[in-house]
């Protein structure tokens, strides 16, 4: 038909979606700067871990929120969805020591300084790939303000809290029974521990009675959780 464009028979994503998103974040339709006319409307995006590429989760958990920030924005709310990326150190950690095993290094070859060189080497490869997958997704992220959790002020913000929390009795350090990497030397959270069933033994503790009797008996797996006896 005379003036008009012939529809290509199979969409093609390379040819459409990458001018489109240029074009959104150039004219900053994602962008966000407090109205107080506005009522405000705020998504701080659940960082993804910078320990590989996204997967199909991601995906869907960040499709939902992109529906929901531009419907607001539809509604008039001054919205805003804060974007980032989380360190997740331990898991981060693991993923360049199998790096660096495959060139046949160990943190002890290269020390602190060369390991931390490695670790943003390594946040710089595959926080940025995560970056552009999440806009492969179209995802109405205000980039201008991207954050990563280890970035000085995020750092700064974090130490302040737990300080101030402390100083205000709502947090504490204590001695507690926790998870130990004798690999990586620290402590790990009961979400990076896959839990393994194995026979162990039943010790029974006997706790005297004050004055005199048989008192109580006591039967437990973990000995060196129980008081010791008086």
């Amino acid at each position: 038909m005379s003036g008009f464009e012939e529809m290509e028979k199979v969409y093609d994503p390379a040819r459409v979606e990458d001018t489109l998103y240029r074009a959104w974040e150039e004219n900053g339709y994602f962008h966000a700067e407090p109205d107080p006319a506005r009522e405000p409307f705020t998504i701080v995006i659940p960082p993804p871990n910078i320990t590989g590429q996204l997967h199909m989760g991601h995906a869907l958990d960040n499709t939902m929120q992109d529906a929901i920030i531009r419907f607001k924005r539809m509604q008039g709310y001054c919205t805003l969805w804060m974007p980032g990326t989380d360190h997740a150190s331990i898991a981060t950690e693991v993923k360049i020591v199998e790096q660096m095993a495959e060139e046949g290094i160990t943190k002890d070859d290269i020390g602190r300084d060369g390991f931390l060189e490695r670790a943003w080497k390594w946040r710089a490869t595959y926080g940025s790939r995560i970056v552009q997958q999440l806009k492969k997704l179209g995802t109405s992220c205000d980039w201008v303000r991207e954050r990563f959790t280890m970035d000085e002020g995020c750092n700064k913000a974090v130490i302040e809290t737990f300080v101030d929390l402390y100083e205000r009795g709502l947090i504490y350090r204590g001695d507690r029974i926790i998870n130990w990497c004798p690999d990586c030397c620290t402590a790990l959270s009961d979400a990076e521990v896959e839990h393994e069933d194995s026979a162990s033994h039943l010790w029974h503790i006997r706790y005297p009675e004050k004055g005199g009797g048989e008192g109580v008996v006591v039967a437990t797996t973990r000995p060196e959780t129980m008081p010791e006896p008086i």
